[in-house]
């Protein structure tokens, strides 16, 4: 390889690879050192076999080192900046870059044959590696976010009355022993995958139940109309949701290992279906994700329809109106953090209250206060009817500088 370093990115990751020194300089010039972690070259050892020049490979990685980044706003810009071009690895682009010279910068360069991922199994390793390094920085990060908020999860699942879905509790002791096992001794023993190789359906039951109760909490959010329980559902719907999407964050990081555990195991028993297990787990992983998202917009958008409800009511309702937009902005908040560790970008922005003196100078407000003044009154309650229209007329005859800000 000489002193190329070489960029590989599978989409979700960027790992540079070379002379460890070359490798840590490159990083350093672009301000990516610090974020970076070791890509763990020398475990593309069982794939030497599958290829051409084996010894060359051999020495060739022995000789070099990789670092791994997670692709982020700051570390993208090398994706860009150099140029990848796609591979025959099936989603998976690199790059030569060569050694800095007087001009201080890196330069693209065309690859060469002695480059040591034009062998596609070398190639398919560092793709696979990089898949569980992703994982592994996702499970990092959905651990962050389950240790911030105060629901605790395996206290939530151990309080169902699902006896399937406590399961979920004793499939993370089992999984995580696993973990623990492929950092100590580099591999996934026959022993240890047995206790785990069958968890899969436990973690989707529990991710299915999970979405199914997003899925009724958003009915039960549409059916109600009266603005008081509206209000009650909104708040309930806080605790709920945290709940939940604590539920689904830790199905995910689960999932996540099981993941890494899968990979560790066929590269090391059939390094020749790792590139193919690679994609296979990573569209299964985006489907997750689309799946959850879709959710979450469902329930969303049934709750801002709930906050339209309220904003038409602001005369006689302005408690339940603030308690409803409230509500409604919490249950946002804990979206945005649940979508922090997975990447997935928010464009929502929080609901405004509506101000009661800007809702009387409201026709649409002063019809619906009115309408609804009417039908309290057909039900024998005209004093409370009578009240509400004589304070709407009033607003709108109080000049502005005799009204002051409603508490």
């Amino acid at each position: 390889m000489g002193n190329e370093i070489q960029l590989i990115s599978d989409g979700d990751g960027l790992a540079a690879i070379g002379n460890p020194r070359d490798v840590e300089h490159f990083l350093a010039s672009e301000g990516l050192l610090s974020l970076s972690k070791d890509l763990g070259l020398p475990r593309i050892g069982p794939l030497l076999r599958l290829g051409a020049g084996v010894a060359q490979a051999g020495s060739e990685i022995a000789a070099n080192s990789g670092r791994w980044l997670k692709l982020t706003e700051e570390s993208a810009h090398l994706v860009k900046k150099f140029g990848l071009m796609e591979s025959k690895t099936p989603g998976v682009s690199h790059a030569m870059v060569g050694k800095p010279g007087l001009v201080k910068s890196w330069l693209q360069i065309v690859e060469g044959p002695g480059s040591l991922l034009t062998n596609p199994a070398i190639l398919a390793g560092a793709a696979g590696i990089m898949a569980q390094l992703a994982m592994q920085h996702e499970m990092s990060e959905l651990r962050s976010y389950l240790a911030t908020i105060d629901k605790k999860v395996d206290d939530v699942l151990r309080a169902q009355k699902d006896t399937e879905l406590a399961k979920v509790f004793g499939a993370g002791l089992d999984i995580e022993s696993a973990i623990a096992v492929l950092e100590r001794e580099g591999r996934v023993d026959d022993d240890t995958w047995s206790t785990v190789q069958g968890r899969t359906h436990t973690i989707t039951d529990a991710l299915g139940w999970a979405l199914g109760r997003l899925d009724a909490l958003a009915e039960k959010v549409e059916r109600t109309t009266k603005i008081g329980d509206l209000a009650k559902t909104a708040k309930e719907a806080e605790s709920e949701v945290q709940e939940l999407l604590a539920v689904v964050a830790r199905c995910f990081e689960l999932q996540d290992a099981l993941d890494v555990l899968r990979l560790e195991r066929v590269l090391d028993k059939s390094p020749d279906k790792l590139d193919g297990r690679r994609l296979v787990l990573k569209d299964d992983r985006q489907k997750r994700r689309e799946l959850i998202s879709q959710q979450i917009e469902h329930l969303m958008a049934r709750m801002d329809t709930a906050a339209g409800t309220a904003n038409s009511n602001v005369l006689l309702h302005l408690p339940a109106h603030r308690a409803v937009v409230g509500s409604i902005n919490h249950v946002g908040i804990a979206v945005d953090e649940f979508h922090r560790p997975l990447g997935i970008e928010s464009g929502r922005h929080s609901l405004k209250t509506t101000r009661w003196w800007d809702a009387a100078r409201d026709p649409a407000q002063l019809k619906n206060a009115a309408g609804e003044a009417g039908r309290k009154a057909a039900f024998g309650a005209a004093a409370l009817a009578s009240v509400a229209v004589a304070g709407v007329l009033a607003s709108r005859a109080l000049a502005p500088e005799e009204r002051g800000e409603e508490e």
